[in-house]
């Protein structure tokens, strides 16, 4: 049994496929085999232990997904060198903090972009000696500034050559209890956090997870996930390559869909976000054009509702709702699969919670998502929904039962998560009192989320523990659920519900726009932009009226009673998303500070039941 990624890195190449990564590139995509990835990382190895790097020395990647990215890591991961992965989209200020906090030697940069980043703060940066950049050709720098040329490091190892075997030596003596990584967490509330994670960590949590789901050699899995997220270099980058499972790059999320209808893929991982838009495309579609659309999309839909409790289970519906259901995917189901590739058979949602109707919508298409749950600091997943017994609403059981005789996960008295287990990571980079804050004298880590477990022994997540709302009249209120259901609307694309130490819940939302243009020019309201379109009264009580049927749903006090509508996304770009897709709620309550305190003054005005 492997209990490294370097050991795991050789077992993966021995699969000898021609397609192992693939990359698009002048509007094609272009693999490259297990022989060459094999050949990149001796290389790659060979080259930086002739520049000086040792083991311990760490090494940060500041890349889109890209090969590069996949071959410095297992370079990395066989010398003993500590990555840094650093999201593409933070700015020179958090660049500038990871790369200080962790005092990386080298960092890796795909575009001059990238670099710009770690020029503008060098001089903060002592422990910092050498920039590579992997994509262009550098500018000319200042003196005593080492920027290297991707393609002059690897020349450097392809002139070792005869020394590759000593590459796999150096691999053979990695141990379990090495430090692979630093990740740092998204920093939701302040500045992030680096998460020590061994061999040992990933490796544990690639054997638990490899129980429950069986990726297939040979098959493909489209990865549009950043590579410095833990969930997608765990289960989309470590597993897939492991398995022999071909890993095409999307570009972006601007070029998923192309990608999804090139690639084909099989496999899929993404986040809630991301299949919550592809939801809202298909519904918007079926709003234009002809009229019998969306009375025909509704119908589809309620028939995926019928049959959507034999998919979760795994069982075969009746010969009636078998026909109807056949009827169905001929009209609209297979069609909007095609959009999706038509051939995907497994997809993982994980990072925040999937809307329950969203999910089925999925199921309907023949597309299973499975709900899973884990955190930078578990490696990541704690818990998944497994093939036929898929309990929408909730992220499915533990991956293990049990750890060195104690529970793997349990519940504290106010709800909280705790894990323990070999997954679980090894402390705070050099930041010992945040390490003692999450881990307790059993060796138990605190999530900071709140949940619950189930009879049929599923996790269902409720809310952070540090976002819980205090309303004044000393009601706790969990945000997400509310949220969760204000998004399901086809007129909301984003909400976040605000209202702690006030006399009531409001919520900041984004309208779903292709939606709303659609009925205010239906209604013939006249607008120019899209703050036109939300400064009209009639759309404000088209909101509030969509608002106010969420309320129906919910308990007297979790009701939205104010509204504040607002044209700006929230977006990783301009800082009130996490870039994994997390509202940065801090951030937005900053920005909106002004609005929302007009909205709390005028106490008794412009209510969601007016």
């Amino acid at each position: 049994m492997i209990e490294t990624i370097a050991q795991l890195f050789y077992e993966a190449v021995a699969h000898d496929l021609p397609e192992a990564l693939a990359y698009r590139s002048h509007g094609k995509f272009r693999p490259v085999s297990h022989q060459e990835i094999l050949a990149r990382v001796e290389r790659l190895a060979l080259a930086l232990d002739e520049k000086g790097l040792r083991n311990g020395d760490r090494i940060a990647i500041l890349s889109e997904n890209r090969p590069e990215w996949a071959v410095q890591d297992y370079a990395c991961a066989i010398s003993g060198l500590p990555t840094v992965p650093i999201y593409p989209t933070l700015n020179a200020a958090q660049v500038r903090h990871i790369l200080q906090d962790s005092g990386a030697r080298w960092v890796f940069c795909s575009t001059n972009d990238q670099l710009a980043k770690v020029l503008a703060h060098w001089d903060e940066l002592p422990d910092l000696e050498a920039a590579v950049l992997i994509g262009g050709e550098p500018k000319p720098r200042e003196e005593g500034r080492q920027v290297l040329k991707w393609r002059t490091l690897m020349a450097l190892g392809a002139s070792m050559e005869a020394r590759r075997p000593e590459v796999r030596a150096w691999g053979s003596a990695r141990k379990p209890q090495d430090l692979l990584t630093l990740i740092y967490t998204s920093g939701t509330t302040g500045d992030p956090k680096g998460a020590m994670l061994s061999h040992g960590n990933l490796v544990s949590n690639i054997h638990a997870t490899l129980k429950i789901l069986q990726p297939r050699k040979g098959e493909r899995c489209l990865s549009v996930l950043p590579l410095s997220h833990i969930y997608e270099r765990m289960a989309g980058n470590y597993i897939m390559f492991f398995c022999g499972v071909s890993i095409y790059y999307s570009q972006n999320h601007m070029t998923l869909a192309q990608d999804l209808m090139e690639t084909r893929p099989e496999l899929f991982l993404a986040v809630p976000r991301i299949f919550e838009k592809i939801y809202s495309r298909v519904r918007d579609t079926a709003m234009e054009g002809n009229p019998l659309k969306p009375a025909v999309l509704g119908w589809a839909m309620r028939v995926g509702h019928s049959l959507a409790g034999h998919h979760f289970r795994g069982e075969r519906p009746g010969r009636a709702l078998s026909a109807v259901g056949y009827l169905a995917d001929r009209l609209v189901f297979s069609n909007v699969r095609v959009r999706t590739g038509g051939r995907i058979r497994l997809a993982i949602s994980g990072g925040a919670a999937l809307n329950p109707k969203v999910n089925e919508f999925f199921w309907s298409l023949g597309v299973p998502i499975y709900e899973g749950y884990g955190l930078t600091e578990t490696s990541p997943i704690v818990a998944l929904n497994v093939p036929g017994k898929v309990l929408p609403g909730t992220v499915g059981h533990p991956v293990m039962e049990e750890w060195e005789g104690k529970p793997f996960l349990k519940l504290a008295e106010d709800g909280e998560i705790l894990v323990r287990g070999p997954n679980v990571m090894m402390g705070y980079w050099r930041n010992e009192e945040a390490t003692r804050e999450v881990m307790d004298a059993e060796g138990y880590f605190h999530t900071g989320d709140i949940g619950e477990l189930l009879e049929g022994g599923q996790l269902k997540i409720t809310d952070r523990k540090k976002e819980i709302l205090v309303t004044l009249g000393g009601k706790n209120i969990a945000p997400q659920p509310i949220e969760n259901l204000l998004r399901a609307d086809k007129y909301i694309e984003q909400a976040v519900v605000i209202g702690d130490r006030q006399n009531f819940v409001a919520a900041i939302i984004v309208p779903h726009f292709p939606a709303l243009k659609l009925w205010a020019s239906r209604q013939h309201l006249k607008f120019k932009t899209h703050e036109n379109l939300i400064a009209l009264p009639e759309v404000q009580a088209k909101l509030k009226k969509q608002v106010g049927n969420v309320n129906t749903k919910l308990a007297k006090y979790e009701r939205v009673h104010k509204i504040l509508l607002v044209a700006q996304e929230m977006t990783p770009e301009n800082g009130m998303l996490t870039p994994s897709l997390k509202v940065k709620r801090r951030v937005v309550n900053a920005h909106f500070k002004d609005r929302i305190e007009a909205l709390y003054r005028c106490n008794g005005i412009g209510r969601v039941e007016d």
